[in-house]
């Protein structure tokens, strides 16, 4: 059974093959039109955008890729912030959509979330982000965007040094999508919040993102939680935690990081001067791990939450211990997961030993 962007797909390309004679010519007029429309946008100015340009930009620009318009985005205005979660916009939504993020001086915060863009729709996107130098928070979250999308995504972001927050989360993104994430952490260096939990990244992802994240200059928080880290790659991305010297928030809870990941955690601990907050829990480390992750910890001075979750008699007497040496450092533990998280999309961890530890 194909998912619903390789339907999205299949349309797509059957709808350009059948556009020829009078309907191409239909089709090329509305193109024309709403060209003309976007000139008289832009001749209006940053001070006299009109509202009625911006909706007539947008009704015509839905008539030429025949979707209906969203209501509340005619009554935009000069909103800061526009959310259009689990609206089902699809890539023909968003292709009328960026008519008008492209010169919108308003929009801050785009929030896409669980549309079903999929790669085209991501594409179509990326077209806006590479134009626009106004929006600096998108959340493409749960939207199947794949390697395609993500590499047209990463490559506009490159040249937009606005963006400062993507959220990326539940898009399925694998191993072959880590080397356009590598591209991003190495050349963008607004971007100061990358979220790419509930993906299936693994250990070759890991090895891949370790070396772009030890050169990374810029990025303060990135959300790695729900993936499939692990082994060497695990190992490869401690290393990289090592070098950087910007990240202060890193969440690599529910991975597979083992006794061997902690080890190496704690080996860039030493090292590391500037990180602040560390989740790693849920990440099958035993009570050895963790005493060479608290290795690592008693000689850290920066770290001030170690975030947590507690299974066992034995780490509850480690974490007392360590409160005790470090007293300014807070261990947090969590009994539930965080209610912003999506259900629907969560990966199943990778197979392994039965967790035994507190981390």
């Amino acid at each position: 059974m194909k998912g619903p962007c390789e339907v999205q797909k299949n349309e797509d390309q059957e709808g350009e093959a059948a556009a020829t004679g009078p309907q191409a010519e239909t089709l090329e007029a509305k193109r024309s039109c709403t060209a003309d429309s976007h000139s008289a946008l832009e001749a209006e100015g940053t001070h006299g955008f009109g509202e009625r340009v911006m909706a007539t930009l947008y009704l015509e620009s839905c008539r030429a890729n025949s979707v209906v318009p969203v209501s509340c985005l005619l009554r935009q205005e000069s909103a800061s912030e526009l959310n259009l979660r689990h609206r089902g916009l699809g890539p023909q939504g968003v292709r009328a959509l960026a008519s008008v993020l492209t010169s919108n001086p308003y929009i801050k915060c785009l929030d896409l979330r669980d549309n079903g863009l999929c790669g085209a729709g991501a594409e179509a996107l990326a077209d806006v982000l590479r134009k626009n130098s106004i929006i600096s928070d998108v959340d493409l979250s749960e939207n199947q965007i794949g390697a395609a999308g993500l590499q047209a995504i990463c490559t506009a972001l490159a040249l937009n040094p606005t963006v400062e927050k993507m959220q990326l989360q539940g898009n399925r993104l694998e191993e072959q999508a880590a080397q356009h994430l590598s591209a991003l952490l190495l050349h963008h260096r607004g971007l100061k919040s990358l979220d790419l939990s509930y993906n299936q990244l693994n250990d070759l992802a890991g090895e891949i993102l370790g070396p772009a994240v030890a050169e990374n200059t810029g990025l303060t928080e990135l959300n790695l939680s729900w993936n499939h880290l692990r082994g060497l790659g695990a190992t490869a991305f401690a290393r990289g935690l090592e070098a950087n010297i910007f990240l202060k928030v890193l969440d690599i809870s529910h991975n597979g990081f083992g006794d061997s990941g902690a080890s190496a955690i704690g080996d860039a601990l030493r090292v590391n001067n500037v990180l602040e907050e560390l989740n790693m829990r849920n990440n099958r480390i035993s009570v050895s791990g963790a005493l060479k992750l608290g290795l690592g910890l008693q000689v850290n001075q920066t770290l001030r939450i170690l975030i947590d979750m507690q299974v066992s008699r034995e780490c509850e007497d480690l974490a007392s211990s360590m409160s005790e040496i470090l007293p300014g450092l807070c261990i947090k533990r969590y009994t539930s997961r965080r209610k912003d998280w999506p259900q629907a999309s969560t990966p199943s961890q990778p197979a392994s030993a039965p967790i035994d530890s507190g981390l």
